[in-house]
């Protein structure tokens, strides 16, 4: 059974019961006998001629739709009674009875309604003509780069969706066998598919009434036994990390179980159920699938080639990955951006051109201002390790400043730390130039990535195996990666190294990932993102389903 049942348009979304878009959908299907009755074969000139000004008329409010039907003389798509427009009928009903199982919203048809059944004349059926086209495009254009602009979500999806031309989907639409072409609009990477999967399944465990009652707050190991060992048991076993089974103890299944529950949700997989694992495990199935529908939806947002070898970014999973091929080649743990709002790393895809071996800091402006201006001020000699420089790049002795004197905004200096084992970056940063000033380096704090939870950056991405890392970059260039990257390094002077073959990188945000060969993970929501995505949705008309029960 479907559970929470609301419809939209590509134009206007509403709430509704399910009985009117069942009947709303029917309005599609009975265009084949209104066409007929309207526009009979053999009509005369001037209905035709009145047909093509009404659709000429309604295509105006659109820029797409007014360029596809002038290009083409203003001849119908939907409403008119050949088969082949029948058959587009029916696939795009088909199209938008399926959308819930994408993770779309339910689209209602029911504008189209009353003109249907006021239909008389040519004009109106250029109207409803017009109303079908615009409710495919709107499908189109959510299926394949999603319901919401990310940029409107959150001020650090930054994102750049690729959307498509709407003349170029209708033309290519008619060239083309209708259902087939609806089909392949949804994103054909492995993960789209392997996201619907799950999807599926967690619809059917909350038909089936969920996981189970959920585990007491506490601290469960080897030798625990109990009530809430028997729950934190049974709450497993439903979950599908543990076989069946009727121990009372925390045995050593129960321990296996739970360390494989723990890499999979990015917690230390240390096999001892404490509270942070408590509150994991804990977490509802309906709140999964929520997780499910934004991964969907961001998976639509990045639907356009990767790059047969990307790095691949995920600011949630504190990792960076260099992907050839589809298979992860390397990767490596990474430090994020901080959680406050200035901090956190944006979303977004780019090119890598670059690494700089032994690179010098030049300190961000907001740094320098925010940061060390109001320390000099109080002491003019803190942060000694960075030299002040002017416009021209001068060093400007301490002494000759007044800090005192000077704001934020008036501050005429720069700073910047020469290369140096302690240096800020580390050894080594990499280069996707980009006017958010974030970047891959290394780093001198190696303490942080022993950590479970590592958001502490101003924003870049800090790698922990930051030589290794380049060494995979520079292997498609060189016979020896390690001996060229070391022969820069031990000059101790900067260098940039140019990549050959220029690698995209995209900076993602996932909490739910699937794994290739079977399985999921989900991470926390550390920037609190995927809640305002799903908010968004949901205020669409996206909501979570029940399959069975």
């Amino acid at each position: 059974m479907v559970l929470y049942p609301v419809f939209r348009s590509g134009m206007a979304r509403c709430a509704s019961g399910t009985g009117k878009i069942a009947k709303a959908l029917r309005v599609l299907m009975a265009l084949t006998l209104l066409s007929t009755a309207v526009a009979p074969s053999g009509a005369s000139a001037q209905q035709v001629t009145a047909m093509m000004q009404s659709i000429a008329e309604a295509a105006s409010k659109s820029k797409d739709l007014s360029a596809y039907y002038r290009a083409t003389g203003y001849k119908p798509v939907f409403a008119d009674n050949s088969a082949r427009a029948k058959s587009r009928r029916a696939a795009l009903v088909k199209a938008l009875r399926d959308a819930p199982a994408h993770g779309l919203a339910p689209y209602d048809t029911s504008l189209l309604e009353a003109n249907l059944r006021s239909i008389k004349s040519e004009r109106d059926l250029g109207r409803a003509e017009v109303q079908m086209a615009q409710l495919f495009l709107d499908y189109a254009r959510d299926m394949q780069t999603g319901q919401l602009i990310p940029s409107r979500i959150d001020s650090g999806i930054v994102r750049q969706v690729p959307y498509r031309d709407g003349v170029s989907l209708l033309t290519n639409f008619t060239k083309s066998n209708p259902a087939a072409y609806l089909r392949k609009l949804m994103p054909s990477s492995p993960e789209y598919a392997r996201l619907l999967k799950e999807k599926a399944k967690l619809e059917k465990t909350l038909g089936a009434g969920g996981w189970g009652q959920k585990v007491p707050s506490g601290k469960y190991q080897p030798g625990s036994t109990g009530n809430g060992v028997v729950i934190l048991r049974n709450r497993l076993i439903a979950m599908g990390y543990l076989p069946r089974s009727a121990a009372a103890s925390y045995d050593g299944a129960m321990q296996k179980a739970v360390q494989q529950f723990q890499l999979r949700h990015g917690l230390a997989a240390d096999g001892v159920a404490g509270p942070g694992t408590i509150q994991e495990i804990n977490v509802e199935p309906a709140e999964r699938l929520a997780s499910i529908l934004v991964a969907l939806e961001r998976e639509r947002w990045t639907n356009m080639p990767r790059g047969k070898r990307h790095i691949w970014v995920n600011i949630t999973d504190y990792t960076a990955k260099v992907i050839d091929n589809d298979k992860v080649t390397f990767q490596t743990r990474s430090v994020v951006g901080a959680t406050r709002g200035d901090r956190r790393t944006p979303e977004f895809s780019d090119v890598m051109e670059h690494m700089v071996i032994n690179p010098t800091w030049n300190v961000p402006r907001s740094i320098t201002t925010k940061e060390y201006l109001p320390l000099m001020q109080k002491n003019p000699n803190a942060a000694g390790h960075l030299r002040i420089v002017d416009s021209r790049g001068r060093t400007v002795p301490r002494s000759a400043i007044n800090f005192a004197s000077y704001t934020a905004k008036t501050f005429p200096y720069a700073m910047k730390q020469p290369p140096s084992d302690g240096n800020a970056l580390g050894l080594v940063k990499f280069m996707f130039p980009n006017k958010y000033n974030i970047y891959l380096h290394d780093t001198p704090s190696k303490s942080l990535f022993g950590r479970e939870t590592r958001a502490f950056s101003h924003g870049c991405i800090r790698l922990a195996d930051p030589f290794d890392f380049a060494y995979t970059l520079l292997s498609k260039q060189t016979n020896d990666p390690k001996g060229l990257f070391h022969a820069h390094l031990k000059t101790g002077r900067e260098s940039v190294v140019p990549l050959e073959t220029q690698v995209p990188v995209h900076i993602v945000y996932r909490t739910a990932f699937a794994q290739p060969k079977g399985g999921m993970e989900y991470r926390r929501d550390v920037y609190g993102r995927d809640a305002k995505i799903w908010n968004a949705l949901q205020k669409q008309g996206v909501q979570l389903r029940a399959v069975g029960g």
